[in-house]
């Protein structure tokens, strides 16, 4: 079933953040990811979120997307993303009732 990479939150270093964009993207094809949102000015209706920059990537199935997100090439640049920024990331499969 399809997994989903979420983070939100807030940029407080803009030249860090733009070199992570720049050495993340590339890492996603290699993956099978798709990149289904990306909004630098989400509206929040409940709750206090980290900030309004909200990114959603879109995997065959969660092994895809840790594999991704261990992967050489995106672990090369994520450090970029966690200096550039506050907030937080996670990785939600489409339909999880649990049980």
């Amino acid at each position: 079933m399809a997994a989903y990479f979420i983070a939100q939150y807030q940029v407080k270093d803009p030249n860090l953040y733009a070199q992570y964009s720049q050495g993340a993207g590339p890492t996603l094809a290699a993956h099978g990811a798709e990149l289904v949102a990306f909004d630098v000015g989400a509206e929040t209706v409940e709750g206090a979120p980290p900030g309004p920059q909200t990114v959603i990537i879109k995997f065959k199935d969660t092994e895809a997307a840790k594999a991704w997100y261990n992967s050489d090439a995106y672990q090369a640049v994520v450090g970029k993303r966690l200096a550039a920024t506050n907030g937080f990331a996670i990785i939600s499969q489409s339909m999880n009732a649990g049980g």
